[in-house]
């Protein structure tokens, strides 16, 4: 029984991080180009205006980078965050 709730525990734990939103302030363009709807480009898009303006403060400044409005962003929120650490990972 208690490797069955073990299995169980592990399984739902490794589900979690599967769906563990992305930092908009950390990703590579890869990390976001894993999300869905955000492609090569625009995955570099926000990579570019990151290293130009420094960290986003909150997931509405997607605004400011091309090719993001109020529906994209919105169809976003479940999937981005910025939280934790402004530091970009290393490339």
């Amino acid at each position: 029984m208690k490797r069955i709730l073990s299995l169980i525990g592990l399984t739902l734990a490794s589900i979690n991080l599967a769906f563990a939103a992305v930092n908009i302030n950390t990703a590579t363009p890869a990390d976001l180009d894993g999300v869905k709807g955000i492609g090569p480009s625009k995955a570099q898009a926000i990579v570019d205006y990151r290293t130009k303006n420094g960290p986003f403060k909150s997931l509405d400044d997607l605004k400011n980078v091309k090719g993001f409005g109020d529906k994209s962003i919105a169809k976003l929120k479940g999937e981005l965050s910025i939280a934790g650490s402004s530091e970009p990972a290393k490339k």
